[in-house]
């Protein structure tokens, strides 16, 4: 068990690398004679998968060795063919599995694996793994993208000056780890006035070649003017309009999760975010808090009404980082909580 647990933990650190939005995080080692010798992670989106990359790297050593996988090897031809039907044809004799796949097209991977001679066994550190790869296996489950909410903000909680100038409240180190938020959830959504006042693009940049994010913008009385950055030709966009409407933030996320998206960034405005609050379809909340503070203006979480205290959404502090000057804290709701925690049994 502990040689188990030593594997599985670097392939653990291992899917900790790319930006493979909306597939999973996955790592993958294989292992022959107590040595390592072949390393994989899924990169991006339309690339190797990680029992692929690690099986070109081992080369055939991968004959009769084990492979440790944070997530079970998919079944399906997709982008890419069955990384089952790969570890078969390369003669890997025990695949060793953290996580199960929920999702129903991709699941069953042990099941064909067991079936051609594979032996097939769970280890320890399914939580850990869990954790890295929370987006994915929180929208299989759930059957909706795993909703995260950013902001930058004043000491004060606020988004803007009165006047409506926003930019720019953090610092760049700030700015730049943002960055990582958008490429993680491969998808990031905003309404009408940000898209409009602040000109976002919301693309990805300065992390290399990677896929460009799902730009969602909520228009519902089609005001936008078609020229915006938001609608250029950098990356896709899903404009929610007059000719496209929807009814509410679950409804929003049904569009999202039809484009086979796992995760959305809500990047604001106050409005937007407020609705997702209320809805209590938040299920992380990541603000950066720059040492500011500027008395008037909104706040990033909008204004909406609750019936009484204990219907208010909670969230539990799980990170804090600095960045320079500012603070950078991240939330998760009990929701999120209480599906981590289930891999903990």
């Amino acid at each position: 068990m502990q040689k188990h647990e030593a594997f599985m933990q670097e392939a653990i650190n291992l899917s900790r690398n790319g930006f493979p939005a909306p597939n999973p995080h996955v790592g993958c080692v294989i292992v022959k004679d107590g040595t390592i010798v072949g390393r994989g992670f899924c990169n991006r989106h339309g690339g190797d998968h990680a029992e692929v990359m690690a099986l070109k790297e081992a080369g055939s050593k991968a004959q009769g060795a084990t492979a440790y996988v944070t997530l079970e090897p998919c079944n399906h031809f997709g982008k890419t063919p069955p990384c089952t039907h790969a570890l078969v044809n390369a003669g890997v004799c025990n695949v060793v599995v953290a996580t199960l796949d929920e999702n129903p097209i991709a699941a069953v991977g042990i099941d064909y694996l067991s079936e051609n001679g594979v032996f097939v066994e769970s280890a320890a550190l399914a939580q850990e793994a869990a954790k890295v790869n929370a987006q994915f296996l929180f929208a299989m489950r759930h059957r909706r993208p795993m909703v995260t909410v950013k902001a930058g903000i004043t000491l004060d909680g606020k988004v803007a000056l009165p006047s409506g100038e926003s930019q720019w409240i953090t610092n760049e180190a700030s700015r730049q780890d943002a960055m990582i938020l958008r490429a993680e959830a491969g998808c990031v959504l905003v309404g009408r006035k940000t898209a409009e006042e602040d000109r976002a693009r919301l693309t990805v940049r300065g992390l290399g070649d990677v896929n460009q994010p799902l730009r969602v913008v909520i228009d519902q009385q089609s005001k936008l003017d078609p020229s915006l950055p938001i609608f250029d030709d950098s990356a896709p966009t899903l404009h929610l309009n007059r000719e496209n409407p929807v009814s509410g933030p679950n409804d929003i996320l049904q569009r999202i999760w039809e484009h086979g998206q796992t995760g959305v960034l809500v990047e604001g405005g106050p409005t937007t975010t407020a609705h997702f609050l209320q809805a209590d379809l938040v299920d992380r909340i990541v603000l950066y808090i720059a040492p500011k503070v500027f008395g008037d203006g909104p706040s990033w979480s909008g204004t909406f009404r609750l019936s009484s205290l204990a219907s208010a959404p909670q969230f539990k502090l799980v990170e804090t980082r600095m960045f320079e000057s500012d603070v950078k804290l991240t939330y998760h709701s009990r929701n999120l909580q209480n599906f981590l925690a289930s891999y903990n049994m």
